[in-house]
């Protein structure tokens, strides 16, 4: 499904730029100078798409005696991004940007599907656990734009990013109820936008994938929403505006 959602999203986007760019030969140029500027700021906000990609602990396989476990799914769920750009110009096709102060917001949850299961504690037959994220990250980007048609530019971008969640809970006792996360990821993303230029600025669309890397799962075999997971990557999907 995720895939599906992926190639729909970026054939529309591909599909937006070469219509609006067929109609943009013979337009008045805006901001002729502004590839050839050595730095670019901006404000970034956009939206994104998030969950975990997960492994099953061995001893999921004797959950069904054990901790009454049938079945863990990862709820995907949206949240917001926040972010500062620093662009830096190499040449006309190649710029290296980052995103000093760069925030989100997101919400992921895993789906427990219980044979036993305890109502007063507030527990069903599917239990849902929520973990909430406030992430501090540093992406570095290298990105390669193609030339100019009229008032739009296409752009890719590749790098990768390091990732600290302020709202991490691996430090929190008595949490026999939560799963554990560390708060500390690093992760390489991609993406694709393009920029239309503006009389007054620059905005450039981009979707961008992400692939964390790092094991999340600070897992703690004496907590039962714990010890039948392994390994915990996080994934985000996510399209912003950036204005320049």
């Amino acid at each position: 499904m995720q895939h599906l959602l992926r190639r729909k999203i970026i054939t529309v986007v591909i599909s937006l730029f070469f219509c609006l760019a067929g109609k943009a030969q013979h337009v008045e140029l805006n901001l002729p100078d502004h590839d050839s500027k050595r730095y670019h700021f901006g404000i970034n906000l956009g939206l994104n798409r998030s969950f975990f990609k997960f492994s099953h602990h061995p001893q999921f396989l004797d959950s069904f005696s054990v901790d009454g476990i049938n079945a863990i799914e990862s709820i995907n769920s949206t949240g917001i991004n926040l972010a500062w750009l620093v662009n830096l110009n190499f040449n006309e096709h190649w710029d290296l940007r980052t995103y000093p102060l760069n925030l989100t917001f997101s919400e992921k949850a895993f789906e427990y599907s219980l044979k036993r299961f305890d109502p007063i504690s507030g527990e069903s037959p599917l239990t849902i656990k929520k973990v909430q994220s406030i992430t501090l990250s540093l992406p570095l980007l290298l990105k390669f734009s193609s030339d100019r048609i009229g008032n739009m530019k296409v752009f890719t971008t590749f790098g990768g990013r390091f990732d600290y969640d302020l709202a991490s809970n691996s430090n929190k006792k008595n949490a026999e109820e939560l799963i554990k996360l560390r708060p500390y990821d690093y992760s390489i993303e991609g993406g694709i936008g393009f920029h239309i230029y503006f009389p007054y600025f620059v905005l450039s669309p981009e979707l961008r994938v992400n692939w964390g890397l790092n094991n999340l799962h600070d897992r703690n075999a004496a907590l039962r929403f714990s010890n039948n997971v392994d390994a915990i990557n996080a994934r985000m999907i996510s399209f912003s505006l950036t204005v320049e």
